[in-house]
């Protein structure tokens, strides 16, 4: 009968997350469960956010309890019709062995952060999937980090190698630009590119990272087969001023919660422990000029310096366009400015990392885009 069983687990959410705590079931036993729906809240070192069921079923089995800290692969619950006894599945609750750390380092094989040196710039990136194939390459915003793409990046590596890096001055890279301009980042990535030796790649860009996608597919179009923007800067003049300028001189957790609350539609996705990773971030030396004057020369006066996106389409490319359509950070009437016969998707009830609150969906379609 354990054939008919289903596990609910703690899902693994960013390369480096070992364990999660749950928060709270959202579901009762009993309920039929659908392909999509949330199942319960669980916070990790990075994120707060709802485990998704990826199979249908009738939840049996509440297995974890609130409160309770479970490293990933943990048993959370129990799906099975109605055929599969309550014996079977204490029996199969009983029987479940969570694998160990070392199990799950040995089945991920490569590491899961790497470095390269461009152009005298320190680089931190991962790679992950297959090793043939067109890379999807993951460009984070202003601020970010590749952890931005912590739903994203095993998902898209189940149908396409990935790559993610931190652009300079974010994230682990070196605290060094290359120019404070989309041309000089998308210039650079195209030399990283270099440096890992990839001739072309899907390339998925969110926020400022969509500018650099659209410039990168337009200085150098021979590199990019399709490009995805995922609330994309560089269609539209307008953005959040006060959002950028707030990130760049945030220097307390009084001061920066609220500035990363306009990141999501649901402010509670904000965990603690992102606000003090942002926090160590920001403190290093170098970081708060360096975003400032990045700032300054992309969104002068607050308004969107270049809009490359608007010439996309010239190169032949594919290109699909991601918004919430509760950004408050870059609008999302910008997607109207999308070149003719993109593909254009809004989900209701996301703001502007729709990447995180509607994971599911823009892997759906990021999937399709590159043909997995």
């Amino acid at each position: 009968m354990t054939a008919a069983i289903t596990p609910i687990v703690m899902p693994k959410w960013g390369l480096s997350m070992k364990e999660g705590t749950v928060m709270s079931w959202l579901v009762e036993e009993g309920t039929e469960i659908t392909v999509g729906m949330p199942i319960l809240d669980v916070e990790t070192d990075k994120i707060a956010n709802a485990v998704e069921a990826a199979d249908p079923g009738v939840l049996r089995r509440k297995v974890a309890q609130e409160g309770e800290l479970l490293p990933v692969k943990a048993l959370l619950g129990v799906m099975a019709g109605p055929e599969v006894s309550d014996a079977d599945i204490d029996a199969y609750v009983a029987a479940y062995q969570t694998p160990s750390a070392d199990d799950e380092e040995d089945a991920d094989a490569a590491p899961a952060y790497l470095w390269t040196e461009v152009d005298g710039i320190r680089v931190r990136y991962a790679r992950r999937g297959a090793e043939s194939g067109t890379p999807v390459l993951f460009i984070h915003g202003f601020g970010g980090d590749l952890d931005n793409w912590l739903f994203n990046i095993d998902a898209l590596a189940e149908v396409a190698p990935v790559i993610a890096l931190d652009l300079p001055g974010h994230g682990q890279s070196d605290v060094k630009l290359p120019g404070a301009s989309l041309a000089a980042l998308a210039d650079f990535t195209a030399r990283f590119l270099d440096a890992l030796d990839v001739r072309q790649v899907h390339a998925v860009g969110h926020s400022m990272g969509g500018a650099v996608a659209s410039q990168l597919a337009l200085a150098h179009p021979a590199r990019v087969a399709s490009v995805a923007l995922i609330a994309p800067a560089g269609l539209g003049e307008d953005i959040n001023h006060a959002y950028t300028e707030g990130f760049a001189t945030a220097a307390s957790r009084r001061e920066l919660k609220p500035v990363l609350e306009q990141l999501f539609n649901d402010p509670t996705l904000v965990s603690r422990q992102m606000v003090d990773d942002v926090l160590k971030y920001k403190r290093l030396d170098g970081v708060e000029p360096l975003l400032l004057s990045l700032s300054q020369a992309l969104f002068p006066q607050g308004r969107q310096a270049a809009r490359p996106g608007l010439e996309l389409g010239s190169g032949g490319q594919p290109v699909l366009v991601v918004w919430g359509t509760e950004d408050r950070i870059v609008p999302a009437a910008h997607a109207a400015h999308a070149p003719p016969g993109a593909t254009v998707e809004r989900f209701e009830g996301a703001g502007h990392m729709v990447q995180m609150e509607r994971a599911n969906d823009v892997n759906r379609l990021l999937r399709k885009h590159v043909g997995g």
